[in-house]
């Protein structure tokens, strides 16, 4: 049985007062709200991810330059598996700290929507 391609979802041409798209977007890009969003995001995203790269790359670069004392005996295991199952924990807070973080993007947000929500009614009351 074959399926049918999924139709892409189609972009609203006006808003609910009936402006047309792209004012909406042009008024959401200049909203000191939208910039405050991004300027959020940037803050936790960039260095996140710098954290992580760097703490990845420290595994097999501390296995390649100091191969004596990644292999030291922890228990069952030397320490460089110890460090490899740690990425996962570092992953894990980083996902957790997003969690966290995201809900100061969502205000952002909510106060987008409803400033768009204002300009609408006020641009619909006319």
């Amino acid at each position: 049985m074959a399926s049918e391609p999924k139709q892409p979802i189609p972009m609203p041409t006006k808003s609910a007062a009936g402006a047309p798209a792209e004012d909406v977007w042009e008024h959401v890009a200049a909203m000191d709200e939208f910039k405050l969003l991004l300027i959020a995001k940037a803050e936790f995203v960039i260095p996140a991810v710098l954290v992580f790269v760097v703490y990845y790359f420290l595994l097999p670069i501390s296995v390649g330059y100091f191969p004596e004392f990644m292999s030291k005996r922890v228990g069952p295991v030397n320490l460089a598996y110890l460090f490899a199952l740690s990425q996962f924990f570092v992953a894990w807070l980083i996902a957790a700290l997003y969690v966290r973080g995201a809900r100061k993007f969502d205000d952002f947000g909510r106060r987008i929507i409803d400033n768009l929500e204002s300009r609408d009614a006020a641009k619909g009351g006319q």
